[in-house]
C-alpha cells in the first residue's frame, strides 16, 4: 500500500469517527425526550425547539467558519470545534432546567457546525472525482451509525441511570478524535479536480448563478425537512402512538436507521459513482428517485397498525437514506475547489432554515393540535417537493472526468498530498 492510499485511507477513518460521534451526540436527546418533558413539565412544541435552536444556530455559525477553511488550517478548525462540543456535552451535569438544557443544546450546534462544514472538503480532496459518491458513502456511513448510537445509549441508559447520563458516555471520545485530527496530513485543495473554473463555480457570488448548486442544495432542504423531523419524532409516535416501550422503540427505530443506513449510504455512492460513466447528472438522479420511491412507502408506515408497519418505516427509511452520498457529491462537485467550504456552509445554513430547523417545531404543533400520526403528513410532503427539484435539476449537472485510470491517480506515488 502506497504512502498516498495509507494516508488518505487513515484520514477517512478518522474523520468517519468523529462524524459518527457528532450525530451521536446530537441523537442522544431524541432518545430521552420523553424523560427530560416529565421532569421539566414541557409541551411538545418546547421539546421540537430544543432541536430547533439547536440547528439554527448551527446554521447560523456554518456562514462564518466556511470561509475561515477555506483561507486557513482545516484539520486545526476541526480539532478545535470537537473539543469545545465534546466539552459542552459533559456540562449536561449541571443542567437543570429547561433554559439551561436549550443554551447547552445550542451551543453544541457551534462546535459541531465546524466538522460539518468543513470534514466533507478534506475528504473530496483525498480522493478522484470518480470515487466521490463512495468515498462520501464511506464518510456518511456517520449518519445512521450515529444517530442509532444515540438513539441505543439514550433508550437503553437513561431509563437506569437518568437522562443526563448517556451524554457523559457519548462525549468523552471527542477530545480523543481531535488530537487525532492534529496528526493528519492536510491534502492539497482540489488536486483531483477536472471541472474548468467558471464564475459560477469560483466565486461566492457566483452561486447565485449556479444551477448545480441551487437545485441540489434546495432539494437536500426538502430532504432535510423530511428526515430530520421523522428522527425527532418518529421514537416518540412509537412510544405514544402505537404503545411500545422507550427503550423498545429506540432499539426498534436505532436498528432500522442504522441497518438502512449502512446499506443505503453505500449503495447509493456506488450507484451514483456507476451511473456517473453513462451520465453525468446519475449523483441527482439517484436521489431524486430515491426520494419518489420513499413517498408511497412512507405513507403506508403512519397508516398500518399491524405487522406492515415496521418493514415500511425500515423501507422507507431506506429510501430516505440511499440520497446522502449520491446527493452530498453533487453539492461538493457542483463549485470549486478554493470556495468549497464556503459553499457548504451556505448551502448548511439553505438546507437546515428551510429543512430540519422548522420541521420539529412544526410538526409539534400539529401534534400538540391534531397527533403526531397527523404531523408526520409534512415529511411526506417534503419528499415529494425535494424529488420534484432534484428531477429538475439533472440537467444542470456538471461533467466530471471518471475512469478507473483517473480514479487510481491519487495512488502514484507522484500524486500530489
Amino acid at each position: 500500500m502506497t504512502q498516498q492510499k495509507l494516508h488518505a485511507r487513515t484520514a477517512l477513518l478518522v474523520l468517519t469517527a468523529l462524524n459518527l460521534l457528532n450525530y451521536a451526540d446530537r441523537n442522544v436527546l431524541f432518545a430521552v425526550q420523553p424523560l427530560v418533558q416529565d421532569e421539566f413539565h414541557l409541551s411538545k412544541v418546547q421539546i421540537g425547539y430544543l432541536t430547533s435552536a439547536f440547528l439554527g444556530f448551527y446554521m447560523i455559525a456554518a456562514p462564518f467558519v466556511g470561509p475561515l477553511a477555506d483561507r486557513y488550517s482545516r484539520k486545526l478548525i476541526i480539532a478545535l470545534g470537537a473539543i469545545f462540543w465534546s466539552g459542552l456535552t459533559l456540562l449536561t451535569a449541571v443542567t437543570h432546567t429547561y433554559t439551561e438544557l436549550l443554551i447547552r443544546h445550542t451551543l453544541v450546534g457551534v462546535g459541531e457546525a465546524t466538522f460539518v462544514t468543513i470534514a466533507p472538503t478534506f475528504v473530496a480532496d483525498l480522493f478522484a472525482e470518480g470515487m466521490r459518491g463512495r468515498i462520501l458513502g464511506v464518510f456518511y456511513l456517520a449518519i445512521p451509525v450515529g444517530s442509532a448510537a444515540g438513539y441505543l445509549l439514550g433508550g437503553n441508559l437513561a431509563p437506569h441511570y437518568g437522562w443526563r447520563f448517556p451524554f457523559y458516555i457519548a462525549a468523552a471520545p471527542g477530545f480523543l478524535l481531535a488530537i487525532a485530527v492534529l496528526f493528519l496530513k492536510e491534502p492539497e485543495r482540489g488536486q483531483f479536480d477536472s471541472v474548468k473554473e467558471t464564475p459560477e463555480r469560483a466565486t461566492i457570488f457566483g452561486l447565485a448563478r449556479n444551477p448545480a448548486f441551487l437545485t441540489s442544495t434546495l432539494g437536500m432542504a426538502a430532504m432535510t425537512f423530511s428526515l430530520g423531523g421523522i428522527q425527532v419524532w418518529m421514537p416518540q409516535f412509537l412510544y405514544s402512538e402505537r404503545h411500545y416501550s422507550l427503550a423498545r422503540a429506540n432499539f426498534v427505530f436505532g436498528i432500522i436507521i442504522v441497518v438502512d443506513g449502512i446499506v443505503a449510504a453505500l449503495a447509493g455512492g456506488w450507484l451514483g459513482d456507476y451511473l456517473l460513466r453513462r451520465m453525468k447528472s446519475s449523483y441527482y438522479l439517484v436521489s431524486a428517485a430515491s426520494m419518489a420511491l420513499g413517498v408511497p412507502v412512507m405513507i403506508v408506515a403512519l397508516f398500518a397498525k399491524g405487522h406492515a408497519m415496521v418493514p415500511a418505516i425500515a423501507l422507507a427509511a431506506f429510501f430516505l437514506l440511499l440520497n446522502t452520498s449520491p446527493l452530498n457529491a453533487a453539492v461538493i462537485n457542483s463549485v470549486g475547489a478554493h470556495i468549497r467550504a464556503t459553499a457548504i456552509a451556505v448551502n448548511i445554513f439553505i438546507i437546515h432554515i428551510l429543512g430540519d430547523v422548522p420541521s420539529p417545531t412544526m410538526m409539534g404543533w400539529v401534534a400538540d393540535r391534531r397527533s403526531l400520526q397527523a404531523a408526520f403528513v409534512l415529511p411526506v410532503i417534503a419528499m415529494v417537493i425535494s424529488a420534484a427539484i432534484l428531477f429538475y435539476g439533472m440537467r444542470f449537472a456538471p461533467a466530471v472526468r471518471v475512469g478507473e485510470e483517473y480514479a487510481a491517480s491519487q495512488l502514484s506515488p507522484g500524486a500530489s498530498s
